[in-house]
This record gives structure tokens, sequence and C-alpha cells, in this order.
């Protein structure tokens, strides 16, 4: 549908939290109006940004506007470059794209640059993809540069052999994999190891691969996969499989509902918040 959000979780939204009243055609087909559209693309972004869906029901629809508001302000500080970075991404034109991109990174650093302007920018992207005024091949043509432009930035890193051993991986299914790679620039920035699965990654590869390695830490991101009703047994599985690990989950699919998180299982609203850890870390190791 026009909102890019999954038939399963308008009705989660709607059966839970009464948040939609969808009309019926004559034929008792659901269907959602211009006014529900908007509402729904609002709430999508709310949660997107760490709200509880159990919270944003609770709030009336002027309060729901505010808030979008103040987050649409907030993440267009970097307005002039986002704008510039769309004109670019329409046109497909690799080289405007790159300069633009590489402005930023030599004033900002590459971090700030992931923060504050690529990321509103991917933002941007799918509300322009949800209203149809961008075509997928324009979308994975900017996301294929983006990713490779953090594959060099990752390669660029200087790893010490004192760190800890991270492990990222998708779930199977999943390929949405910008925000691994940029979660993986950080941890490296650190001086910690990353052992890279990436996409789809089966259950079986991913316990190989443990009983090989045995990090101290597994990453996820769940931005489409498993689906919403599978999304709290997921978890409860990587909680069981690897007890003797810390397992940091993030993604829509894990921040759009309330889960009850086995003991060793610890929830990222968004992937930065992975530096305070980061520097929890550094701080122990530093102490020994």
């Amino acid at each position: 549908m026009l909102s890019g959000i999954k038939a399963h979780t308008l009705r989660i939204w709607e059966q839970r939290y009464a948040l939609l009243n969808p009309k019926r055609t004559e034929t008792n087909i659901r269907y959602y109006d211009d006014a529900d559209l908007k509402l729904i693309l609002n709430v999508a972004l709310l949660n997107e940004n760490g709200l509880k869906i159990s919270k944003i029901a609770a709030m009336n629809l002027e309060e729901i506007r505010t808030e979008v508001m103040r987050l649409t302000e907030r993440s267009l500080a970097h307005d002039d470059q986002i704008h510039a970075l769309t004109i670019a991404m329409v046109e497909m034109n690799e080289e405007r794209f790159e300069k633009i991109l590489n402005s930023n990174i030599i004033k900002l650093g590459f971090e700030q640059t992931m923060l504050h302007v690529i990321y509103p920018f991917l933002s941007k992207i799918g509300i322009l993809w949800q209203t149809a005024a961008i075509n997928p091949a324009q979308e994975h043509f900017i996301s294929n540069l983006i990713r490779q432009k953090l594959i060099v930035a990752i390669d660029g890193q200087m790893i010490s052999g004192d760190g800890k051993k991270f492990l990222l991986f998708l779930p199977e299914g999943e390929l949405h994999e910008i925000s691994l790679l940029f979660t993986t620039y950080l941890i490296k920035s650190f001086g910690h190891k990353v052992i890279y699965l990436g996409q789809s990654t089966p259950m079986s590869d991913l316990i190989s691969v443990y009983e090989l390695h045995h990090p101290e830490y597994l990453l996820t991101v769940a931005t489409t996969t498993p689906a919403m009703e599978s999304v709290q047994s997921y978890v409860d599985e990587l909680g069981g499989l690897f007890p003797d690990s810390t397992v940091l989950v993030s993604g829509f699919q894990v921040i759009s509902q309330d889960l009850v998180l086995p003991h060793n299982v610890q929830q990222l609203t968004q992937l930065r918040d992975i530096k305070p850890i980061l520097e929890q870390i550094s701080q122990v190791l530093q102490e020994k």
C-alpha cells in the first residue's frame, strides 16, 4: 500500500491499539482514505524514531502532528545537503553524489555525515518511495553508492588485538544492510573485531560461526523480517541459543512493539545507541 506499512502491522495497530478505523466497501473490503494514510505515515515516522505504539495511541491527532513536526525539523537541520543528494539520486548522477558526500565528510567527518546527513536523507527516500515519487531503480542506485562508501570507510580502519568480538548478521530474508554496515564502522572505530555475516543469515550458519569464534556480542537488525508476530519468538531463540553472549537487537520490527526481552538480550532504539555500550567497554578495558 501507499504507506509502505504491511497490512498485518496495520491490523495490529487497529485491533490492539485502536489507532485506525478503516472503511469498508459494499463488498466488505477494507480501505483507507487520505486522512487514514496521513495518520499511518505519521505514526510510522514516530514509531521509527523510538516512540512505542502504545504511547502514540494515547496521543490525540494534534499531539501526533506536533511531534511529527518537531522530529522533521530536527532531522532536516542539514536540509540543503539532503536536497542536493535527492537531486543527485533523481538524476542518477554518481559524480554529483560523490562530490556532495565527500565535501560533507571533509567538513563533518564520516560518522557525523552518516548521522546528520545520510540517515535523514534515507528517511526522505523512504517517504519518496512510499508515495511513488521515485522508482526502485533510483532507490537501489543511491543505496548501493552509500553501501560502497561504508565498505571503503570500514576497510580503512585499523584494529588492535585487545578489543571484543562482535558477530553482526541480518535475519534470514532480511536484506536492508546499510544500518548494519554503519554499526560495523562504529564498532571497529572503537578497536573491536567484527565478524560480519551480512544479509539473510540462516540460523544454522549463525550457530556454526558462533561456535567457531565465541563472540562476546551478537548484533542484528530486523527492518522487515521476521514478520511482526514472529519477532518475539525470534528474540527468545537468540537469547536461548547464545546465553553466554550479549545479544543486541534493533530495527523497525523490534522497536515497533513491546517485547519481553531475555536477560541477555538488549534492545537498541537506534543503532547509534551502541556508542554508550562501546564507550563502557573501552572504559573497562582501560581499567584492566
